[in-house]
């Protein structure tokens, strides 16, 4: 071989060994985390997104479904709830729901980020900032309780609901985030959670029924009109959740990437669906379609894909919504008048039951093209009782929990207006405003 050919093979395995080093270094590089402008831009529409769902999305779907004479007082009481659990996210909340708990970390984190010790600018959570995840995280912890007062209004100390939401988020929220975000035993156990069907929706629901029982009807439930007063505003407030809860699910993807793309396709399609599954139920039992029933139906899919988005297919997604339109209505009018609880805004009748109804059919749409993770229709029979599993281990602590938090304010501070509050209205009574 003469001297040109031995360069030419120099060359050669020159370049050849530089595309497999080429090669081999992005696989190093994702051994360590760094830093992706794209999911973080996505994440930080996100985590605005979720904020547009609390303020004002759930501020004014709640406040248009009550009377005149209270709708300052649920817009004030989601505002000031908000702004309370903010704080305490800040304080201990995330640090209790995402960290290595020790000897308790199957049920509970620690404290070693409280007041978010060690969040830096510097330090990553996956391709995002931990600030960033941590903020998006507090979005999902201020809004869970803030779920709850739709059960409550009408009749519930200011003071007393402040406290409560505090108590809850601490001693429920983080907890039950910990056992499936944060590496406790609903995770290790195999259950699938996507962005909060366990965590947000039936924890939320079942406090909210649990809470509406031990405070009693509102005066005049069943004798006089509780009729809303502005369904424009319950419109306005479906809608900006509808469109905040894309922030909701897709973020919990955490990049903007195949996942988050799947999370949107299903979350749009179930809710589409649960909307007209509700607004057909209506129409076929009392003659007339209502804005309000398309409203909470839409909610109501929402709900129920919110565990399930990242898991299974459009199919999935479709009968998901459309189940959930159906039996959340059952639930909110049939069910809830012949038990007899009054149930305000129906927090139980869409959170609690979609959630139900969410996460178990997770377990049976799960897809594992779409998610990574297989159902029962794809064999997988286990995924469905792991998932009732899941469910049933969130009703328990939810409940006991608020019974708890709610019979020591109870015997304490008190947590009812006085009949006369009731009568007059929230908004003068507690916060000397009033809508002219």
């Amino acid at each position: 071989m003469n001297f040109n050919g031995l360069k030419r093979l120099a060359v050669t395995a020159s370049a050849a060994a530089a595309l497999y080093a080429g090669s081999a270094l992005p696989s190093l590089a994702q051994d360590t985390p760094t830093l992706n402008s794209g999911d973080t831009a996505w994440m930080l529409t996100s985590t605005v997104l979720v904020i547009l769902m609390t303020v004002p999305g759930l501020a004014l779907f709640y406040g248009g479904m009550v009377r005149k004479k209270n709708v300052l007082s649920v817009l004030a009481a989601t505002f000031a709830t908000f702004s309370l659990l903010t704080i305490l996210w800040f304080l201990v909340g995330y640090s209790l729901a995402f960290t290595d708990g020790g000897a308790n970390q199957a049920y509970i984190g620690g404290l070693s980020k409280a007041l978010f010790a060690g969040v830096t600018p510097a330090s990553l959570q996956g391709t995002i900032p931990e600030l960033l995840f941590a903020v998006f995280q507090l979005t999902f912890a201020a809004i869970t309780p803030a779920l709850i007062i739709g059960a409550v209004v009408d009749r519930m100390k200011f003071s007393a609901l402040l406290i409560f939401m505090a108590a809850w988020m601490l001693l429920v929220y983080c907890p039950v985030a910990h056992w499936v975000w944060g590496g406790g035993f609903l995770a290790s156990d195999g259950v699938l959670d996507f962005a909060g069907g366990t965590v947000v929706h039936i924890n939320a629901g079942i406090a909210g029924l649990v809470a509406c029982i031990i405070l009693g009807r509102r005066q005049g439930y069943g004798t006089e009109s509780l009729a809303p007063y502005n369904i424009v505003y319950t419109l306005i407030g479906a809608s900006l959740l509808w469109v905040g809860w894309f922030g909701f699910n897709v973020g919990s993807a955490l990049a903007a990437g195949t996942g988050a793309a799947v999370a949107m396709t299903t979350t749009q399609l179930a809710t589409a669906a649960a909307a007209l599954a509700w607004m057909f139920s209506e129409w076929l039992v009392h003659g007339k379609p209502t804005l309000l029933g398309m409203a909470s139906g839409a909610v109501a899919g929402l709900v129920a894909i919110t565990p399930a988005c990242g898991f299974v297919d459009p199919k999935g997604a479709v009968v998901i919504g459309l189940a959930a339109g159906v039996i959340c209505y059952i639930f909110s009018t049939g069910i809830k008048r012949a038990l007899g609880y009054d149930d305000s805004l129906d927090v139980f009748g869409v959170h609690g039951v979609g959630g139900l109804v969410g996460a178990i059919l997770t377990g049976v749409f799960a897809a594992e093209a779409w998610g990574g993770k297989a159902g029962l229709l794809e064999g997988n029979f286990a995924q469905v009782p792991i998932q009732i599993y899941g469910c049933l281990a969130t009703i328990a602590w939810s409940a006991i929990a608020t019974a708890v938090i709610l019979f020591i304010l109870k015997f304490t501070i008190g947590i009812r207006v006085s009949e006369a509050a009731e009568v007059e209205g929230l908004d003068v009574a507690l916060h000397g405003e009033s809508i002219q």
